[in-house]
Formats: structure tokens, sequence, C-alpha cells
């Protein structure tokens, strides 16, 4: 389907010198971050298809430091916004501010003007602020007062939310979920991990210190622009893609779901099957490609019917039924 364009020998050895410096990120991450590689690998990959991330996971299980330590080790710049019922849209965009010396109005940036936007429990706040997100997701810019205000490069939001409190939110409409390039589970770490974690705040590890943790800048944005350059090179066969479209919709087919996945949702799952793929070392993408990333991929955009919710199915067991429904490609 894709035709591979060749590599001047200058960007060929810039995408290998960005590919090392990139896989180097998780070991840096792990010094601060105990037993968390998929979700840092998620987050690369998310950086490399120039998607965004919904981080799920119960509080306490480092959400928060995951995001810091990546954006350190990534030399890249971050904020958080804590969202909360009372957030406007303008704390999180920035808005017109009259400046008294000039008897003008002068822009001031909000939070979202960053390379890595934590938006913490994003779910909490009403949808009126949830939206203002949109824009910054979708067009990378931010329009205030009819003036579009170009977001830095790189820029990725990753949103959290606690999957077990529900009261006082206003759940992600399934559009809103749709614009997310991946949702991650951050899970309770098992036993070795957690006697880990205790070892190192035993040993005085300050988690707002992440130099004195160790972690150093090991890659930067240019690593990240040339890896999603050579991302966008990797081959992608006919008979791939035509796995892709068919895996998509045999969701709209299930019959525990009332919404099935959305032609976004077949480029997301080619976007980070790609990015996978490079980062695994290939320049091709091959079925087991598509089948890792099916599930972080597609699990958020399904909308289960009430009788399946009754039941206890969950999204990840239908996905698991179309992927062992749809031929894989020999």
């Amino acid at each position: 389907m894709t035709t591979q364009t060749s590599l001047s020998p200058e960007e060929a050895e810039a995408a290998q010198r960005a590919r090392t410096a990139l896989s180097a990120v998780r070991g840096e991450v792990a010094k601060a971050v105990v037993g968390q590689d998929a979700a840092v690998t998620a987050l690369v990959i998310a950086l490399l298809a120039r998607g965004h991330v919904l981080l799920e996971g119960v509080p306490g299980v480092a959400k928060t430091l995951l995001v810091r330590s990546l954006a350190a080790a990534l030399s890249i710049e971050t904020k958080r916004v804590q969202f909360t019922p009372d957030l406007m849209p303008g704390d999180i965009t920035g808005s017109l501010v009259f400046d008294s010396r000039t008897s003008e109005f002068t822009f001031r940036p909000g939070p979202v003007f960053t390379n890595l936007l934590l938006a913490d429990e994003i779910n909490r706040t009403p949808p009126k602020t949830q939206s203002s997100l949109l824009e910054a997701m979708e067009e990378r810019q931010v329009s205030v007062d009819g003036a579009a205000r170009p977001l830095p490069a790189p820029f990725m939001v990753a949103a959290t939310q606690n999957p077990v409190e529900y009261e006082g939110t206003y759940p992600l409409p399934e559009a809103q979920l749709d614009r997310f390039l991946m949702k991650v589970s951050m899970p309770l770490p098992d036993r070795d991990a957690e006697l880990e974690v205790l070892r190192r705040h035993a040993a005085d590890f300050d988690p707002r210190d992440l130099a004195a943790a160790g972690i150093r800048p090991v890659a930067g944005p240019d690593d990240l622009a040339a890896g999603a350059a050579a991302v966008r090179r990797v081959q992608v066969g006919a008979d791939v893609a035509s796995y892709i479209v068919d895996l998509v919709r045999g969701t709209r087919s299930a019959p525990s779901l009332s919404l099935g996945a959305s032609p976004r949702a077949a480029t997301a799952l080619l976007a980070t099957s790609r990015a996978w793929a490079w980062l695994s070392g290939r320049d091709f993408v091959t079925p087991d490609d598509v089948k890792t990333m099916t599930r972080t991929t597609l699990a958020h955009r399904l909308q289960l019917r009430p009788e399946a919710e009754l039941e206890g199915v969950g999204t990840t067991a239908v996905l698991d039924s179309v992927i062992g429904a749809v031929p894989v490609p020999r």
C-alpha cells in the first residue's frame, strides 16, 4: 500500500540515532517509576505518531511522576493542570489581559503552551472546559480573540482518569475519547515492584527531585522529529492495511457493542502500528504489530450495550473476540 522512499545517508543516520536514544528513555524513567515500561513505550509511540494519550489508573500508581520523568528524559517542557469543576477554558488556553502601561490588551499564554501537558483528572471538569483542549489536540493551535496561536512542537496531551471514582465527574463523550490516540491502563504494581518502591523511599527517594534520582536527558526534540519522520516512511503492505480495516469493521458488527470503531480509529491503528514497528527495528508493519497495538488504540473508542455491561463484558474481551475472528494475512 505504501511505497518506501529511500533515505539519504544523513537521514538514515539520524533515524538510527533517534531510535537508540528513544529506546534508552525507558531505562531513565525506570529510575523513578517502577514497573510501568509499557506505559512509557505507549507515551513515546504517541509522541512519534503526533497523538495524545488517556492514562487510567487508581490514585497512587505514579501517573504524574511518569509524565514528569518522561519529560526529563526527553529534555522537553511539561506543565500540569489539575482539572476541577471551577476550571475555566481560559485557565488552560490563556486569555487577553489589559496592560495599564500600554493601555492595550495582551495575550497571556496558558499552560497548554508546552510540549507535554498533563491534564490531571480531566473528567472532573465540565464539558465546556474539556472541549477547550480539542482545538489544541487536533489543530495544535489555540484561537483567542480571532487570532490563531501555534503551539510548540512537539506537543502532546497526557490526560488522566480515575477509573474507580465517578461521583462528581463528567465522563468524556465518545467524540472526545475518539481524539485520543491511545488509552493506557496503569495497573497496580506486583509485590516485587511494590517492595522496590518502598526500598527506594526508604533510601530517601524524593519524587519531586528527579535529578537526584539520576534521571538525565537521553533524547530530545530533534530525536522525536527524526523518529517521527522515519515512522512516516515505514511500509504498510496492502494485506496489512486490509487487516487493519477488517479489524475496525469487525467492531461495528460485534453484538456486544452499540458503537464500533470509526475510520479515525483505523488511521490511529495504522499510526501506532508503524511507530511500534519502527521502535522494534523494522521498516515495515507486520500483522503482529497491528495485534499488539489494537487494544490500547481501539478499546476506549468502543461503547458497550447496556445488557453487555450488566453481564460484565468488557471492551477488551470484545476486541479479543474480534481479533480471533478476523483472518490474519500470511
